[in-house]
């Protein structure tokens, strides 16, 4: 029901974005938020964006280089990422939360869509 896409394979300093497009039902009810999964690392939240896009949340590490946003009419969340890291390394995943505002808490996440590769190469 959710599908990531846009990782790749970039250098330091360059950008990607990332797309989760929502097919069967739409989520515009739901907040809707980035999880990334380093090898050998747990899960961890990025950035989350509450129903109406007007509320964001994002981890200090990527505050003020990443930006999430979403479109509504596509049923397309997004995360602009920018000034990549190597330690951005990771499968991007997106899920849509059972509440309405924006939360970095992985529970509060129910649909979650297949992850995207991203690799930041130093």
């Amino acid at each position: 029901q959710l599908q990531a896409s846009g990782g790749g394979l970039v250098q330091t300093g360059d950008s990607l974005r990332l797309s989760c497009a929502a097919s069967k039902r739409t989520f515009s009810n739901n907040a809707v938020g980035w999880f990334r999964q380093a090898p050998g690392k747990e899960r961890g939240f990025v950035a989350s964006i509450d129903w109406r896009g007007r509320t964001t949340r994002y981890v200090d590490s990527v505050e003020g280089r990443f930006t999430i946003s979403r479109n509504s009419a596509e049923n397309t969340v997004y995360l602009q990422m920018n000034s990549l890291k190597p330690e951005d390394t990771g499968v991007y995943y997106c899920a849509a939360a059972k509440r309405s505002s924006a939360t970095s808490s992985v529970d509060e996440y129910i649909y979650w869509g297949q992850g995207t590769q991203v690799t930041v190469s130093s």
